[in-house]
């Protein structure tokens, strides 16, 4: 997810139906920040619409070159996104989603999802088309449903599939915002408490991957206490204590043979995470919430990030740089049951890690305070980071280290 963020980036767009048209196509209760306009057509089918709107503004020390001393100033449309669901059969349904995957330059409305769905029981379902490929639970979540408005541009390093905004066939993608085209079978037993999702995707295209070798993906979760309710193979990082008490353990692993490198140093890449979410709603009404995320990327074979010419000069073939190395990435968080004015105040704190195989540990600290109008629909965030924040390259790609610095950060989520 960039879920969705990519659900990056971003994140996920999981459709927003009403509880009614959940209801009927057998998904179970929906989460409680689910909304959107359900339009019945007759007795098995219905369309329903949605849209998502997140924006923000960052000021950052230490900015490069004769400004170094001075604080920038950025306003952002991080995402802005329309959900499309509908129901053509019982078991058959539609989902299609937009962002503007872009929008930093100027903004390009693109596919975000596009998937054929075949939901006849809560056992076993299959989606085809582009969605995303099951992963960690903050894929899962994407931006609109984590915990942390930055989850993603200041967390641990992506998947192939979040690598880039936009998808290529040059060996230097692997997909867009968490998603990527292709398959995956899902569901749930043992009465929904644990939950599965298989998935088989195209991964990176062209460049080292020369025989179009295939991307496996599969997470599975167990949910100990209240089992959690929500679409799909789709989570949250948090349902502000209306869920129950949480306590989920996720594995996701990912493999593909050549899936990273360049043609001519190629290498297969593995991504293993495991993740858990505890919510624990307190006596009172106050809501306690931890996330935490730990990751283990591998690459075999001759894939080195760095490519030179027979003169032993640097070259610029088609590369796919991934990570290696580990990275973790640990929050917590209080809701006080009190509203002040219209919504609830959530302060929280957060740290991540990143250790690469071959440069420099990177360290962000992050406090911060959420204010909760309409669960994932309404809120308001704010925070302080300080940390390896001027790291070069996306992804944690580069082996330079990374240099300290602090950032203001203030975003405004909205969905209906």
């Amino acid at each position: 997810m960039t879920g969705f963020n990519p659900q990056k980036l971003s994140g996920r767009a999981i459709g927003l139906l009403s509880g009614v048209a959940l209801g009927a196509i057998g998904l179970g209760q929906a989460p409680e920040a689910q909304a959107g306009a359900t339009f019945k057509i007759d007795d098995t089918k219905w369309v329903s619409v949605g849209a998502g709107l997140r924006t923000s503004f960052r000021a950052q020390e230490g900015s490069v070159g004769a400004n170094a001393d001075k604080w920038s100033n950025d306003f952002n449309l991080d995402n802005i996104r329309l959900y499309i669901n509908g129901q053509i059969h019982k078991y058959l349904k539609v989902e299609f989603n937009t962002d503007c995957q872009t929008c930093g330059n100027g903004g390009e409305v693109r596919v975000l999802d596009a998937i054929g769905k075949f939901e006849v029981t809560p056992y076993a379902n299959l989606w085809v088309g582009r969605m995303l490929v099951p992963a960690e639970r903050r894929e899962m979540n994407g931006p609109f449903y984590s915990a942390v408005y930055n989850i993603f541009s200041a967390g641990t390093p992506f998947e192939p599939s979040d690598y880039n905004l936009t998808i290529k066939s040059d060996g230097t993608s692997a997909g867009s915002f968490g998603r990527d085209d292709g398959a995956t079978f899902w569901g749930a037993v043992f009465d929904g408490r644990f939950q599965y999702a298989a998935g088989f995707f195209r991964g990176l295209r062209g460049g080292a991957n020369v025989d179009d070798n295939i991307l496996y993906a599969q997470r599975f979760a167990y949910n100990f206490w209240d089992v959690e309710k929500n679409p799909g193979y789709y989570t949250s990082g948090t349902y502000y204590g209306k869920g129950g008490d949480i306590l989920t353990v996720g594995v996701a692993n990912q493999y593909q043979e050549d899936g990273a490198g360049a043609l001519g140093s190629p290498g297969s890449f593995r991504g293993t995470t495991a993740d858990v979410l505890m919510e624990k709603v307190l006596p009172g009404g106050g809501v306690v919430t931890f996330n935490g995320e730990y990751k283990n990327y591998g690459i075999t074979g001759p894939y080195s990030q760095t490519i030179r010419d027979a003169e032993g000069a640097v070259g610029a073939p088609a590369q796919f740089s991934m990570f290696e190395g580990n990275a973790y990435d640990v929050s917590g968080m209080y809701l006080f049951p009190q509203k002040i004015g219209i919504g609830q105040f959530q302060p929280f704190l957060r740290y991540v890690n990143v250790s690469p195989d071959n440069s420099p540990n990177r360290e962000v600290y992050e406090g911060g305070v959420n204010y909760i109008i309409d669960g994932h629909n309404a809120k308001i965030f704010a925070s302080y980071q300080y940390g390896d924040l001027l790291t070069k390259g996306l992804n944690y790609k580069s082996t330079a280290s990374g240099e300290n610095a602090s950032q203001v950060m203030v975003g405004f989520q909205w969905q209906i």
